[in-house]
């Protein structure tokens, strides 16, 4: 898994690889918050944190926070296992496949762009 940035922003890739939609990577979302939006349960999303599937910050006041790009995941995640019957090691492989993938994309579209005659 890659380091984040604070501010970083990361792209989910739609329908259309060239038109990606950035998700913010800074934390700023409670474990309710992000409970509720992705119809998970606390303990689940804890769950998926020990395994590497989210990276929550701890602020000050001790709360631990989640970015936009978490919430994907997790929402990612929910699809593979409840909807395809992928248990929880499997879906964060292929998550992480994706998003290298996704990545491997990226730095592929950006050195066509550079090529002299583009």
């Amino acid at each position: 898994m890659s380091e984040r940035r604070p501010g970083a922003i990361e792209f989910r890739q739609g329908s259309n690889p060239r038109r990606e939609v950035p998700l913010n990577l800074e934390p700023r979302y409670e474990v309710t918050v992000v409970a509720a939006r992705t119809g998970t349960h606390i303990t689940t999303i804890r769950r998926y944190e020990e395994i590497g599937l989210v990276h929550a910050i701890t602020v000050r006041s001790g709360a631990r926070l989640y970015s936009d790009a978490d919430i994907d995941r997790i929402r990612r995640a929910r699809r593979l296992i409840d909807d395809l019957g992928v248990n929880l090691a499997g879906a964060a492989a292929i998550l992480q496949l994706r998003e290298q993938l996704v990545a491997l994309q990226q730095e592929f579209q950006l050195l066509r762009d550079r090529r002299p005659g583009s």
